[in-house]
C-alpha cells in the first residue's frame, strides 16, 4: 500500500524498556503499562493527550478489561472522546497498526495515537466449554505456550520453520552463531555513552508498588550478551538442530507507539525537527512452515509500492526471532548483514510480539535521523507464515 501524504513528527515514536518475560513486569498488565509511558512520551513530547483524533490499539495477548481497551486507554490518557480499531495480527501488529493509522490519515481522519502493548508474561489460560464432553469437560489452550509450539496450518512450531528454512538453504550452526553474536555486538553499541541512542526513543515506566515508592524501569532487562564461544558451546534447542537457544529471542513484555498524520501536520508538532514519511506497507505469506522467509516477500511488496529497491534504502531493521531470518533476507536481496540492525534487534531485546515491530521502527527512525536523512526498511516474519514491511524517509 502506497501513502503520499502520511507521516510521523520526528522524534515521535517510542518504546519502553523491554523485560525478559516472567522479570518485572511479569505482573503488570500490558494495558496499565502502556497507559504509563504513552501519557510520559506524550507529555515529553509536548503533545496534549486531547489533540489525537483517534487510537490505534494493538495487542495479542488479552489482558483483564482487554474487552473495553482502546477506549478505556484513550479516556485514561486524557482523550475520553476518542477510541479506534483494536488490531491483533501477531508479530506483524506492528505494522498493521501503522497501515490502519495511514489509511485513516488519508482518508481525513486527523491526528492518529498508535500503542501496541503485551506481555508474554504468564499468558491466560483458556478454557473453551464442551457440553458434549466427557464429564462436560473444557478444552484448555494456554495462549502464549501453545501459539509458540504449534501452528495449526502448518502443523509445527515456529522453531521447526526455523530449522526447516535453516536446512533448505544449507545455513550452518556457525553461521548462525556468528550472526547472532554480530547482532549482540550491535546492541552493545547503543548502550555506549549512557545509552545515548536508547535515549533517544525509550520511555521509562513507573510501576507502582504496595508501601514503596514506584518501580522505575528505564533500561532493558534480562538480556545476556551473546559471546561467540559461549554460545557455540551450546546445546541445539531441538535434536539434530541448528539453532540454540542463544540463537533464537526470548519472550518479552513491553509497550511502544507512535503518532500518524499528514506531512503539514506532523511538521506542525515536530517543531522542526523534520519529519518521517510513511511511503508504503507491505504484507506477505510463504509457503507452509516457512516463517522465515515472509520478511523478503514482504519488503518486495513495500518496496514495490514505494517505487524504491533495495539499493536505495539505507538502513534496515528487521524483527527476526531467530538468526537464520536475517541471513536468509541477506542472501535473497543482497543487503549486507553488517548494515541491517545497527543497534540490535528482537533476536537481541526480546519480543513482546505486538510492540516489537515499532521499537524497531523507531531505532530505524532514530538511525536515519542520527546520519541526516534516508530512507528505511523494516520488515520481519510473523506467526502463519506471514510478513509486514514499512518503508519510511527521514526528510525536512
Amino acid at each position: 500500500m502506497h501513502y503520499d501524504d502520511v507521516a510521523i513528527p520526528a522524534g515521535m515514536a517510542w518504546s519502553s524498556p523491554f523485560v525478559k518475560w516472567q522479570g518485572s513486569l511479569a505482573e503488570v498488565s500490558s494495558l496499565d503499562l502502556a497507559a504509563d509511558v504513552t501519557g510520559r512520551a506524550l507529555a515529553g513530547r509536548g503533545v496534549e493527550p486531547d489533540q489525537a483524533d483517534g487510537l490505534v490499539l494493538g495487542w495479542t495477548i488479552p489482558q483483564q478489561d482487554i474487552f473495553y481497551g482502546a477506549p478505556t486507554l484513550a479516556a485514561r490518557l486524557g482523550a475520553g472522546a476518542v477510541s479506534g480499531p483494536m488490531i491483533s495480527q501477531a508479530c506483524a501488529t506492528s505494522v498493521a497498526c501503522l497501515a490502519a493509522a495511514a489509511g485513516t490519515v488519508t482518508a481525513g481522519g486527523g491526528l492518529q495515537l498508535v500503542v501496541t502493548t503485551d506481555r508474554t508474561s504468564n499468558g491466560p489460560q483458556v478454557l473453551y466449554p464442551r457440553p458434549s464432553s466427557m464429564g462436560g469437560a473444557p478444552t484448555s489452550t494456554n495462549w502464549v505456550l501453545d501459539s509458540f509450539a504449534r501452528d495449526p496450518w502448518a502443523g509445527t512450531s515456529m522453531l521447526a520453520a526455523g530449522e526447516a528454512v535453516a536446512a533448505d538453504a544449507g545455513i550452518s550452526r556457525g553461521e548462525l552463531d556468528e550472526l547472532t553474536a554480530l547482532r549482540s555486538d550491535q546492541y552493545a553499541k547503543a548502550l555506549a555513552d549512557d545509552r545515548a541512542f536508547q535515549r533517544r526513543y525509550m520511555v521509562e515506566a513507573h510501576i507502582p508498588r504496595r508501601r514503596q515508592p514506584p518501580l522505575v524501569i528505564d533500561a532493558d532487562e534480562g538480556i545476556r550478551p551473546a559471546v561467540l564461544e559461549e554460545i557455540a558451546a551450546l546445546p541445539p534447542a531441538a535434536a539434530d538442530g541448528r539453532h540454540t537457544f542463544a540463537t533464537q529471542t526470548h519472550p518479552a513484555d513491553g509497550t511502544a507507539g507512535a503518532l500518524v498524520t499528514t506531512v503539514e501536520r506532523a511538521r506542525e508538532l515536530a517543531r522542526g525537527a523534520g519529519v518521517v514519511r510513511i511511503l508504503a506497507t507491505g504484507f506477505a505469506r510463504v509457503a507452509k512452515g516457512r516463517m522465515p522467509q515472509a520478511p523478503v516477500p514482504a519488503a518486495q511488496a513495500a518496496l514495490g509500492a514505494a517505487g524504491l529497491a533495495i539499493e536505495q534504502v539505507d538502513a534496515v531493521t528487521t524483527h527476526n526471532p531467530f538468526a537464520v531470518n536475517d541471513i536468509w533476507f541477506s542472501r535473497q536481496t543482497g543487503f549486507p548483514l553488517e548494515r541491517m540492525n545497527s543497534h540490535g534487534c528482537s533476536l537481541i531485546f526480546g519480543h513482546p510480539q505486538g510492540p516489537t515491530g515499532l521499537r524497531s521502527i523507531a531505532e530505524l527512525i532514530e538511525e536515519l535521523r542520527e546520519r541526516g536523512g534516508g530512507t528505511g526498511l523494516f520488515t520481519g516474519c510473523a506467526a502463519g507464515d506471514t510478513g509486514a514491511a514499512v518503508v519510511l524517509r527521514v526528510d525536512d
